[in-house]
């Protein structure tokens, strides 16, 4: 079966800088990347994505010479002729745009005031005709925000923002907006579904193409909790204790994954052997997944070791010698909780703000100092729900594209 083809209307869209235009532009990139035939109708805005085409009617735009001339009428409570006149140039340019259209999702245009005319038209449209499903995505509320309410007025076509529009189905972004429309409207909280927007979490890091194929391929936003070790395999940096923490880890119910960031150590023939040595034991305690060695992929250059200090949740570090610890100001200036072995060089260099554990600690007893600190860590714990519940991918898979096939076959 074919998909529904999409449109997405509102008064601008990216490159223009906004929230709505934002989610907009992540809405079109997902829906393109999953197949779907899209186009964006704006008053303003151009080609940001190749596979998204988008169709410019100027008059769209709520800083449109006419548009403005019109809407400094309508907030003096006055409905000038040209109002009229340009709501019906506007149903038809929507009639001609939407003619290839499934479902049409419009931004704010139900429940804000930018464009009355543009409002009044597409009302007129859904009314008209049932050949296109509408979907009124709602950001913001004219009649509710107290910074409009000297611009909004008692009949039309103010009325149109606070009317239960037929043939549509309705969205918004929390729960506190769906309390928020469902009694402008006088409708139940059961008829408008909740979208949150979402995240991009490779695309917000600004994370390199190694950085964001190692996290995808490896999981590294699944992993909780992401540890660094940034290391060179050398007997000293005592990497086989951060394996046996590893396994204590998953033992105690989490699902970590250990980054040994650094190679063998050039100077010392011997590493070899000792690499050997940690790969029997990450097989033999069952972490063969949860512990990388991440040279065995490629070198991790300057870019890459930024990406994996934005992608970690804490600092592992329990070499049983060290000099000084540079990874303990990277981490510091990375925010990372720190958790290292209470040697000399990293008290000097860490104070009091690292959680120290001795070397003659078991690996159970560090593994339950790691995860107790971690699950009071608000930042962690935050950092966790977004991961979970603010995905782009997992929102369009469990909520917008189910919206956008139960809309389509929903009878108006």
């Amino acid at each position: 079966m074919s998909k529904p083809r999409i449109a997405i209307l509102h008064y601008s869209t990216p490159p223009t800088i906004g929230g709505v235009e934002s989610t907009i532009g992540d809405h079109a990139r997902l829906f393109a990347a999953h197949g779907y035939p899209l186009k964006l109708i704006t008053g303003r805005g151009e080609t940001f994505d190749p596979q998204v085409p988008v169709q410019v009617i100027p008059t769209i735009h709520s800083r449109d010479e006419r548009v403005e001339q019109i809407q400094r009428e309508l907030a003096r409570g006055k409905v000038p002729d040209a109002f009229y006149a340009l709501a019906h140039e506007l149903r038809g340019a929507l009639e001609s745009a939407l003619a290839d259209v499934d479902v049409l999702i419009a931004h704010n245009v139900t429940s804000l005031h930018k464009n009355l005319a543009l409002t009044a038209a597409l009302k007129q449209l859904t009314e008209s005709s049932a050949a296109v499903h509408l979907i009124a995505w709602a950001h913001d509320f004219a009649w509710t925000d107290p910074v409009y309410q000297d611009e909004v007025h008692d009949g039309f076509p103010w009325d149109l923002l606070r009317e239960k529009w037929r043939n549509t189905r309705y969205v918004v972004v929390s729960a506190a907006r769906r309390q928020e429309l469902a009694k402008l409207l006088n409708a139940r909280g059961t008829e408008i579904d909740i979208v949150p927007p979402g995240l991009d979490a490779a695309a917000f890091l600004h994370l390199s193409e190694t950085g964001k194929e190692w996290a995808s391929r490896f999981e590294f936003f699944e992993s909780i909790p992401l540890l660094l070790l940034p290391a060179r395999v050398t007997r000293r940096k005592n990497i086989e204790l951060a394996i046996e923490v590893t396994a204590e880890l998953t033992a105690q119910g989490m699902k970590p994954k250990l980054l040994v960031m650094g190679p063998l150590g050039p100077h010392n023939p011997a590493n070899r052997a000792y690499l050997e040595e940690l790969y029997t034991l990450r097989a033999r305690r069952g972490v063969e997944q949860g512990v990388l060695f991440l040279d065995e992929f490629g070198a991790v250059d300057d870019v890459t070791r930024r990406d994996l200090y934005l992608l970690s949740d804490a600092l592992f570090f329990p070499s049983a010698r060290e000099g000084f610890g540079i990874p303990i100001l990277e981490a510091g200036l990375a925010r990372l909780p720190i958790f290292c072995s209470d040697i000399p060089p990293f008290r000097e260099s860490a104070q009091a703000y690292a959680h120290f554990f001795s070397l003659t600690d078991s690996p159970a007893e560090i593994a339950r100092l790691i995860r107790t600190v971690l699950e009071q860590d608000r930042p962690f714990r935050l950092k966790q729900r977004v991961i979970k519940e603010y995905n782009w991918e997992r929102i369009f898979v469990e909520k917008i594209e189910p919206l956008i096939n139960q809309t389509k076959r929903e009878p108006l």
